[in-house]
């Protein structure tokens, strides 16, 4: 589980800006996009197999952490620099998100991490599971986007 919101607030990962309501909507646009390729990608496939696994976590992982700096941006916050995806991954707490999807987002950040730096290699299995987790909290995360 990652430290609290506050605790990176404090130690400068995450900083107070001007609300950036441009930037927030440029990065919404790019989610919705990378969700409807997403959704192609899925079914040109024919579904989610172990050839495209790989594939299809990172772009989960991407599409949320998308989201959740969208709505860092509208309410004024930004992360930089070392764990600064940990502290987007926190800020899901502040959210409202029950301790368990903030326990799964964080364990996929550290696997997408094991995708991109380390060759990791993860199955069907885990991509289905990371994609219905998307498919969980995306609409969640949209609605907060239209509501502030």
């Amino acid at each position: 589980m990652p430290r609290s919101f506050d605790k990176f607030v404090e130690e400068g990962v995450v900083r107070r800006i001007t609300p950036d309501l441009n930037r927030a909507d440029y990065l919404v646009d790019e989610a919705k996009k990378r969700y409807d390729f997403l959704l192609q990608l899925i079914e040109k496939f024919d579904g989610i197999n172990d050839i495209n696994a790989n594939s299809v976590i990172e772009n989960c992982y991407n599409i949320i952490i998308e989201l959740l700096r969208a709505i860092m941006l509208k309410q004024g916050y930004y992360a930089s620099g070392l764990n600064a995806h940990e502290a987007e991954v926190s800020f899901m707490l502040k959210l409202g998100f029950p301790e368990t999807d903030v326990w799964f987002m964080n364990k996929l950040r550290c696997n997408r991490n094991g995708i991109l730096y380390y060759g990791k290699l993860f199955d069907k299995e885990y991509a289905v599971m990371v994609y219905n987790f998307l498919n969980k909290v995306y609409q969640k995360l949209i609605r907060l986007i239209e509501k502030k």
